[in-house]
């Protein structure tokens, strides 16, 4: 009867294995995580630092002012997902900033019409850009960034470069006679409960409503399927064109969104508001890359993204910290971000 000898090796090459897997779980970890667990510490930090920070009302106050950031990187999502880009975000915004003060404090014109106005303005825009990049090829970057310098130049003409204020002067000397209703301020200012502000909530119900469609209905599907080969897609049946103009159409409605948000709380068509919103925008959206591994644009990455970024920003102040070191940390905060997706995934594929 024959016995089988003993393989000494086979214990040292089931530790290795074991070791092996166990080293892919902690780096899958932390690509998956990493973000996560580095906004809950550094909620956790600027607790420590200045108790006033987990306050009810200041986490509220972060929400608010993360929820324009927020809008206007979902619509930055949407033309990333089929491998574009849309620099004009923030002067679309700004654009809707300045169209609703002028309709309500110029043209004394009620909330409906203005709000009507800047929705439509958005999706137009967007429309324009759209038809730029599908029908004139002109690349993504360069079209969209001609639209931002036209609109940051077409905004000021009709004021004479002024912010639009009550009871303005205008160019025939004349004052202006509208103001912003209530119900408009409202939309920016008004607090469920007295402590939920309503932009948060709208934001919200934005979010979701895209993350239901980029994710769970075939035309997000499609946008996606196009970011990722757009030349089978097309051979696939899709009508990719149309939906490469329609990506942009939302990334404008969303953008016009914000605007209408960000006039309602600052009461006043400020022709500087909008002037920061296109970077932070742009860090949410791609560090949204980094949120659960994810790898892509994605909606509910894009939303803590903007979170992400309104935390630090929110912290940093009550910290004291100067003005002009906070762009450097946000681009600190996105170099890590996109190592987390990228570097490390990449290492793991060696």
């Amino acid at each position: 009867m024959s016995t089988q000898s003993p393989n000494p090796a086979a214990p040292v090459g089931a530790a290795q294995a074991g070791a092996a897997k166990s080293a892919f779980t902690v780096k899958d970890f932390v690509i998956k995580f990493g973000l996560l667990i580095i906004l809950a510490v550094m909620i956790v930090v600027f607790w420590r630092l200045e108790p006033a920070f987990a306050n009810a009302r200041n986490m509220f106050s972060i929400l608010q002012a993360v929820s324009v950031t927020a809008l206007l990187a979902l619509g930055v999502t949407v033309t990333l997902a089929i491998a574009g880009f849309d620099l004009s975000i923030g002067s679309t915004a700004a654009m809707s900033l300045m169209a609703s003060s002028y309709v309500m404090v110029i043209l004394n014109q009620g909330t409906v019409l203005a709000v009507i106005v800047c929705l439509l303005l958005g999706a137009f825009i967007g429309f324009l850009n759209g038809v730029l990049i599908v029908k004139g090829r002109i690349p993504d970057l360069l079209a969209t960034l001609g639209m931002m310098f036209l609109l940051l130049g077409l905004q000021l003409i009709p004021t004479g470069g002024r912010s639009i204020a009550k009871g303005m002067t205008l160019s025939d000397g004349s004052a202006a006679t509208g103001s912003f209703t209530d119900a408009f301020l409202a939309l920016g200012r008004y607090r469920l409960f007295d402590l939920v502000p309503l932009p948060v909530i709208i934001m919200l119900v934005a979010a979701v409503i895209l993350w239901v469609f980029m994710e769970r209905s075939r035309y997000g599907r499609v946008l996606y399927a196009i970011g990722g080969n757009e030349k089978a897609t097309r051979l696939a049946g899709a009508p990719v064109e149309r939906y490469k103009i329609a990506a942009y159409m939302i990334s404008g409605l969303f953008a016009s969104i914000g605007g209408i948000l960000l006039a309602a709380r600052v009461g006043r068509g400020d022709v500087t508001s909008g002037s920061s919103l296109l970077l932070d925008s742009v860090a949410a959206a791609l560090i949204g890359y980094a949120v659960l591994g994810a790898k892509k644009p994605n909606v509910f990455g894009t939303a803590i993204g903007a979170l992400f970024v309104g935390t630090l920003l929110n912290g940093l102040t009550m910290l004291n910290a100067p003005y002009y070191a906070q762009d450097f940390v946000k681009g600190l905060v996105l170099v890590f971000a996109l190592l987390f997706t990228f570097g490390f995934a990449s290492s793991q594929r060696r």
